[in-house]
């Protein structure tokens, strides 16, 4: 692992900055929702508590990318009760320079309440996060090869516009379209990911990927240099025009906490391995590292860890050959 100063590229971090409203539900959802009722949902939920944390897809990425030793800038807009964000972010050192103030919004906010079996129901509010942030791209004659970006779930306009701007720019990016999918237009979502270095997703989402655009897994890797899927405790994926590449997930040594953010987290490590020069498979790893540290916590910028820490991890599940 590299210090910041050591670290090649400018690493510029899209997405939300939402203040998460995590719950606790001490049951099942399943034993409380009648599948011949469905049409007709009217359910509550009595949960342990709540806490409220600093969340958001940029937010949390670049919070692992600070703990990897990075210096991320995030590329999103925050709304008029933004203070005790920026006081977080200029605690952990996360350069906030790109961040918009939204001033007659509220900031985004997610409600999300997980039960037992570690499934999740989540209400967001996007607030400010429906206004554009200005572009990151440099306004003078800087190059721009020397970034990388990851154009996470947030306003639509900005990942559309954002992934034409990359890829004219000649930046490379990833792009994660997450929760947005169930908005995305096929034809505008199948021209986002094209010319992305990575597509990564979620297996439910990748699934939904494939339905919205007509796309077969041979067809996206035409669109994008390579597609990786989180799939929770089952590990990862990693597909390219070599072949498929399963990365298991690290079992948690301790309990699990709290499942939120995790794919965040591995999407910190996935870019930690790719500005520090490592191979595709190599940063899935990280990935996978930063992720199992994610999960022993509840809160998706709460978890932390050494450099020693995260090393010893590393080698002890994928030591190098």
């Amino acid at each position: 692992l590299t210090t910041p100063k050591e670290s090649p590229l400018k690493i510029l971090v899209s997405g939300s900055l939402a203040y998460d409203r995590i719950m606790d539900f001490p049951g099942r959802f399943s034993d409380h929702i009648m599948p011949d009722k469905l049409h007709v949902i009217n359910i509550s939920f009595a949960v342990n508590g709540i806490v409220e944390r600093p969340g958001g897809t940029a937010g949390n990425i670049a919070y692992a990318l600070r703990l990897l030793g990075e210096d991320p800038t995030i590329v999103a807009s925050i709304g008029r009760d933004y203070q005790a964000y920026f006081d977080w972010l200029d605690a952990k050192g996360i350069d906030r320079s790109a961040v918009h103030v939204v001033a007659e919004e509220s900031t985004a906010c997610a409600h999300i309440i997980t039960d037992m079996a570690d499934n999740q129901i989540t209400a967001f509010n996007p607030g400010a996060m429906k206004q554009n942030p200005p572009s990151p791209l440099p306004t003078d004659d800087a190059r721009t090869d020397d970034s990388i970006a990851i154009i996470g779930p947030g306003n639509l306009d900005d990942m559309i516009n954002f992934s034409q701007q990359f890829r004219e720019a000649g930046i490379r990016f990833i792009f994660d379209p997450g929760q947005s999918l169930p908005i995305w237009d096929p034809k505008l979502l199948a021209r986002a990911i094209q010319g992305a270095h990575i597509l990564i997703s979620n297996d439910y989402e990748l699934a939904l990927i494939k339905e919205k655009t007509g796309l077969s897994d041979d067809a996206l890797l035409r669109l994008t240099d390579a597609v990786i899927t989180t799939r929770g405790e089952r590990g990862s994926v990693l597909v390219t025009d070599d072949g498929e590449t399963h990365v298991p997930a690290i079992p948690c040594p301790d309990s699990l906490v709290d499942p939120t953010g995790a794919g965040d987290a591995y999407r910190g490590g996935l870019i930690k391995g790719l500005v520090t020069g490592q191979s595709l498979e190599r940063s899935c790893h990280l990935g996978a590292v930063c992720a199992s540290f994610a999960i022993e916590v509840q809160g998706t910028q709460e978890y932390s860890f050494t450099p020693a820490q995260f090393e010893e991890r590393l080698t002890t599940h994928f030591p190098t050959p």
